[in-house]
């Protein structure tokens, strides 16, 4: 795998190094030695699918606050999206910044999404699907969230939401969030 950092704190591209053949390829896509050497958590629990119908499928901005908080690896297995990791982290030096990355089932590129931060996507093709790899186990009442629009962050989305649950539609913008990680 090669990690590739981003501008936040803690959060990695990660490309599969890709071994071809004649058959096509084979690739490592975990592997809890390489996250330790990178300072990342290994920690692996749970394994989570999101299947979206519809391009223009808006999920997020989720995150577990403590005494559960959560590491994700995020990938695009089928479509594409658009995937956002917002710094929700108080002490960080890239507190209340954001990236945009899109992860593709075609590029197989990956997100490693640290404690202590929002992640929420944008689907940019019908039928999209993406699979998740958690370090925690869910608890719903840890579960939080952040508004996808909240002028804090000034997301910038790189095409029009069509889809949105009423959860994330109303989450409290950031300023008025009681509780953070």
């Amino acid at each position: 795998m090669n990690f590739h950092d981003t501008k936040l704190a803690g959060v990695f591209e990660i490309h599969l190094d890709a071994k071809p053949d004649e058959r096509g390829f084979f690739a490592r896509s975990w592997c809890q030695e390489e996250f330790e050497e990178h300072g990342l958590n290994p920690k692996l629990v749970q394994c989570n699918v999101s299947f979206n119908t519809r391009k223009g499928t808006l999920r997020g901005m989720h995150y577990q606050a403590a005494p559960y908080p959560e590491a994700k690896l995020v990938r695009c297995t089928r479509g594409a999206i658009y995937d956002v990791v917002v710094d929700l982290r108080p002490n960080s030096p890239t507190f209340k910044q954001w990236i945009g990355a899109e992860l593709t089932g075609t590029e197989r590129n990956m997100l490693y999404i640290p404690e202590g931060c929002g992640h929420g996507f944008l689907t940019l093709k019908d039928e999209t699907e993406v699979f998740y790899q958690m370090s925690e186990f869910y608890h719903p009442e840890s579960a939080r969230g952040v508004r996808w629009d909240d002028p804090a962050f000034q997301i910038v989305w790189p095409a029009e939401v069509h889809v949105i649950s009423d959860r994330d539609r109303t989450y409290p913008n950031f300023e008025e969030a009681h509780c953070l990680c």
